[in-house]
């Protein structure tokens, strides 16, 4: 087993980590949390969403945080857009990268955007093409790529065909998610390796949730598969709706403790980072959930 050497971490907590806090968290909060992620040397910041406020109330800002970031050289900042409206509006306020989603479960995707996997993929091709059209790159988001709360078992084909698809209509990148945490390390693999069978190893990134404690444990799986890209979430930041007071996704503090362990560079900061999970927490009026932050943050104050 041959580990890779390098990895990069995807930034989500301004965006998914954010966009089911109760209380509406200030512009300038949002910036100032992107702006201290960069300076950690994270290099893809995802930054909000150009959704309906009405179902996504925090992100209603979306353009005020895009507009109000200081853009630098080599730093991307994705915006998760739902369909052409959404890309209209994240072109209007100056977006360089989207991110559409796509449920692998039938019953997650009629549940929570009111229509079939099919249906889904159907709006998003104009969204691809426009996006294209503008130079504009895409991401792709698998979600309940391990497991629904609806259906309960899903098929590592299923989210095969649907990652072959979104990669076939031009994201240049699919993240495998595992919306409610119930992936444990084998079942990583096996899913890993039905989807590189579709879709290059390396166009895969992995996206998992921490409810049952087995995050750490499936990033360590997906990099003995060849996987070195990783969604991740400071302080832990975003619960898992489908999952009452259970924790969301995985901690940035936690996935980087991980890959230095392992003697994997993935060019971020560890102090720094924690000094922003703790600044952000109290924002927010708690602690970090992270256990590394909370670890180091007790041995400094020893």
């Amino acid at each position: 087993m041959t580990l890779p050497t390098t990895a990069r971490l995807v930034e989500v907590g301004p965006r998914d980590g954010l966009q089911n806090e109760p209380q509406f968290v200030p512009t300038a909060t949002k910036i100032a949390l992107i702006e201290r992620l960069i300076d950690c040397g994270l290099e893809c910041v995802e930054a909000t969403a150009f959704v309906s406020p009405k179902w996504v109330p925090q992100m209603a800002d979306a353009a005020e945080v895009l507009r109000g970031i200081t853009y630098r050289p080599g730093i991307c900042h994705p915006v998760l857009v739902p369909n052409e409206k959404g890309l209209e509006a994240a072109l209007a306020a100056g977006a360089k990268e989207v991110a559409v989603f796509a449920a692998a479960s039938e019953a997650f995707s009629q549940k929570n955007i009111n229509c079939s996997i099919k249906e889904s993929l159907e709006r998003f091709r104009p969204v691809l093409a426009r996006a294209k059209d503008a130079g504009i790159k895409v991401r792709g988001y698998v979600s309940c790529a391990l497991g629904c709360p609806y259906q309960g078992e899903v098929q590592p084909i299923a989210v095969a065909d649907l990652a072959w698809a979104l990669f076939e209509m031009g994201c240049h990148e699919i993240s495998l998610g595992d919306t409610i945490g119930t992936g444990t390390p084998e079942k990583t693999k096996a899913l890993i390796d039905a989807v590189a069978r579709r879709v290059p190893i390396k166009k895969l990134a992995g996206h998992f949730h921490d409810t049952y404690g087995m995050a750490i444990a499936n990033i360590y799986a997906a990099l003995q598969e060849g996987v070195n890209v990783f969604d991740a979430s400071v302080g832990g930041l975003g619960g898992c709706p489908y999952a009452k007071g259970a924790s969301g996704n995985v901690a940035t503090e936690d996935v980087v403790w991980l890959l230095k362990g392992l003697g994997i560079d993935c060019g971020v900061d560890l102090d720094k980072l924690v000094d922003t999970a703790q600044w952000i927490s109290m924002q927010l009026g708690r602690e970090p959930a992270s256990k590394v932050a909370r670890a180091l943050l007790a041995k400094r104050a020893a």
